[in-house]
């Protein structure tokens, strides 16, 4: 099938390439001349494990294609995909304009019969707005050609993306067009062979659900990280409880981890945008403004935690930060917990060097201007001369250290965990003092 791709992030080249990989002859599009020109040379931007070699297979074989040509590219396909941002605006809605830029241009170039999908996470009734621009657009070339609009949300986990795609869940179809759906179903059929996951539904439960889901797993983390904060107060042990609580199949164990809170591009902005969707509506979303509060005072847990153990004293202190992306196996540092964690450490005085496998040119356009803060080569070399060791994601490395090497290095024998990696009575033995989250007795009440 030929298909066509407006935007070329995150979601718009693993669709690409996936699809592209099916057999299909896909051309991705976008404004950004100079990205399309990385693509062109086989550079790409984002750090997703077998992305590069998914993008160079098929773009070798001629079934994946990247242009900054917009008419070309709606004259290619009859699935015409917008994967542009939706970035929170001010008040925390989503900003639509670039994802109704593209319906304008869909609408200025179409000749023909095509299917307009929206895979960019947005609010209830976009797909309606994406109607109604074609539409105008359409009648004011004084135009008359038919067209349906989908939408198809997407359910990509950064770092697991391909897989994803490629052994997806569930495939959710929103249309009220029944031919529609039989092409959209065509169009995954490849990707749905072994067992039929497409879920189809009316067009506005569609855009909800991509929301919905994202907020379940906002508020599985913040519930998690809420009981792990009691549990310190009681005596209790978080990771006891997880397991106890994880093996209830009506729980599960997904999502329960306790930690430094969530962070990426998805769950804080779309948790914010269903806040404002439920305002406008004339709901107030009592349960999802919890989640945010939590989620917000969680990503300072770790600075609390050391600021107690140092008396409040960490002016001309080094700590080192392992892991800077807000989860392993992506370079994504957006509303990242060691955003927040080393804001509250400079804030305070105190220097940071920092480690993380792939974040790192992430981390120096962020710091660049930052005289406190410093990136290493390795985990070691970050805790050389340190304070105290603060462990933010985790990234698979970190999760068998050599403990002697570390109290050896680390100028204060101490560490942070904000992801509950060890045992805290093996880290004991190795005569290393051990904050986590949630396990055994605070340092002092709030």
């Amino acid at each position: 099938m030929r298909v066509t791709i407006f935007g070329s992030g995150y979601v718009g080249l693993v669709t690409g390439a996936c699809l592209a990989d099916a057999g299909n002859h896909v051309i991705c599009v976008d404004v950004d001349a100079a990205k399309i020109e990385r693509l062109k040379r086989g550079e790409v931007p984002i750090h997703e494990p077998g992305l590069d070699a998914l993008i160079k297979r098929n773009a070798e074989a001629g079934r994946l294609e990247f242009t900054t040509d917009a008419a070309k590219g709606v004259e290619h396909g009859l699935f015409q995909l917008i994967a542009v941002g939706t970035p929170p605006g001010e008040d925390g809605s989503a900003d639509l304009r670039y994802v109704l830029t593209v319906a304008r241009t869909i609408g200025t170039h179409m000749s023909r019969y095509c299917i307009v999908i929206t895979k960019s996470t947005v609010p209830v009734g976009t797909a309606d707005k994406v109607h109604a621009e074609l539409e105008r657009t359409l009648a004011g070339r004084g135009a008359k050609i038919e067209f349906d609009v989908v939408s198809n949300p997407e359910f990509l986990k950064e770092g697991a993306a391909i897989s994803d795609f490629m052994k997806p869940d569930r495939v959710v179809i929103g249309t009220d067009n029944p031919r529609t759906t039989e092409l959209v179903r065509a169009l995954y059929e490849p990707f749905t062979r072994n067992h039929d996951r497409l879920i189809v539904m009316d067009i506005r439960s569609a855009e909800l659900t991509k929301y919905a889901a994202n907020a379940m797993l906002a508020t599985k983390i913040s519930f998690m990280n809420e009981l792990a904060n009691i549990a310190e107060r009681v005596g209790a042990d978080i990771e006891k409880v997880r397991i106890g609580i994880g093996s209830d199949p009506r729980i599960g164990y997904s999502f329960i981890y306790p930690g430094t809170g969530y962070g990426g591009s998805c769950f804080p902005k779309d948790v914010r945008a269903l806040i404002r969707s439920a305002h406008e509506a004339g709901h107030e979303p009592q349960v999802l403004h919890a989640v945010e509060s939590v989620n917000a005072r969680q990503k300072e847990v770790l600075f609390h935690k050391m600021s107690r153990h140092f008396e409040g004293k960490l002016a001309g202190r080094t700590v080192a930060v392992w892991g800077l992306s807000f989860k392993p196996n992506t370079d994504d540092m957006r509303e990242a917990p060691s955003r927040t964690l080393i804001g509250l450490l400079i804030k305070a005085g105190a220097r940071v060097k920092a480690y993380d496998p792939v974040a790192a040119d992430e981390a120096k356009r962020i710091y660049a201007a930052e005289p406190k803060f410093a990136l290493t080569k390795s985990a070691y070399q970050a805790a050389e001369g340190a304070d105290a060791l603060a462990i933010v994601t985790e990234w698979q490395e970190f999760r068998s250290p050599d403990f002697d090497r570390l109290r050896e290095v680390l100028k204060s024998p101490v560490i942070f965990d904000g992801r509950n990696l060890y045992d805290p009575a093996m880290v004991s033995r190795f005569g290393l003092t051990y904050h986590a989250i949630g396990r055994g007795k605070p340092l002092a009440t709030d």
